[in-house]
């Protein structure tokens, strides 16, 4: 039995922005992505409040002390979307910006236009 892993969808400029990041970082979110495209879920993976439940997913990693952060839904059985990867520049508290948020929403919404094929 072959374990069909999902193709992995970037949108926006979520691929280039997860290159830019620090090689221990984008071992890690590459590890989480590679998990969710074989249908599971890496231990740091959350869901991300707001988007109503475990459809859309956060993964948040520390490296010399800066924070940085992967966003993926995996609600279109068809594929996984990145929707955005950041660092994450506020010193306090530990929600997400809202500018940050409003495009996580943005492109959800193209991802899940493009799973519809419109």
């Amino acid at each position: 039995m072959t374990n069909q892993l999902k193709p992995l969808l970037w949108v926006g400029a979520s691929k280039k922005d997860l290159l830019a990041m620090p090689d221990a970082v984008v071992d890690v979110f590459g590890f989480a992505l590679h998990l969710a495209q074989a249908g599971r879920k890496h231990e740091q993976a959350k869901p991300l409040r707001g988007f109503g439940g475990a459809g859309v997913l956060e993964v948040v990693e520390d490296h010399l002390g800066d924070t940085y952060r992967a966003v993926y839904t995996v609600k279109m059985s068809d594929a996984v979307y990145v929707l955005h990867c950041f660092q994450k520049k506020s010193k306090q508290g530990i929600e997400t910006p809202k500018h940050e948020l409003d495009l996580i929403r943005e492109r959800l919404k193209a991802a899940q236009a493009h799973a519809r094929g419109s």
